[in-house]
């Protein structure tokens, strides 16, 4: 299975806190290995609602489709905040309870990859590549990066 290809046209990024499960789509992740550990980074800009989430709990998951029958899901997840909405609903998403981490997966044919946060670090500005900072941070609204080992991968 190509993961990279699947998560290119786009993956849920599901966060609880709270007791409230809010998701985003995200298209830009690495799988690879850190410290021995295999894991997961997925980037969050500073301005999501997510990022607190993520900040104050620890763990995510990453739903990434299999197919293309969630589409309409990942535009309007990937352009609405859940501030003012509340996605899981909205979108009519049925959950399923995370294997390890206390976070649900959006039910639908797709991979699952529950995260557990190792290391965090926000980008520096200074360092980005001056053409990649005008293609995608000219608003200044930077990543922050959150490695996540992986601590449960399956299909559902």
């Amino acid at each position: 299975m190509d993961i990279l290809s699947h998560l290119k046209k786009g993956a849920f990024l599901t966060t609880k806190h709270n007791g409230k499960v809010n998701t985003m789509t995200i298209s830009w992740g690495n799988i690879g290995i850190e410290w021995n550990e295999d894991v997961f980074i997925t980037m969050v800009r500073d301005s999501r609602y997510t990022k607190n989430a993520l900040d104050e709990t620890g763990e995510f998951s990453v739903t990434v489709p299999l197919d293309d029958s969630m589409k309409k899901e990942l535009v309007f997840c990937g352009t609405k905040s859940g501030r003012d909405f509340d996605k899981i609903k909205e979108c009519g998403f049925d959950l399923i309870d995370g294997k390890v981490v206390d976070v649900p997966a959006i039910k639908c044919h797709s991979l699952v990859i529950e995260c557990k946060v190792i290391y965090t670090q926000r980008m520096e500005e200074v360092l980005i590549n001056p053409q990649m900072k005008e293609a995608f941070y000219n608003s200044g609204d930077i990543h922050t990066l959150y490695h996540g080992k992986i601590v449960a991968m399956y299909e559902v």
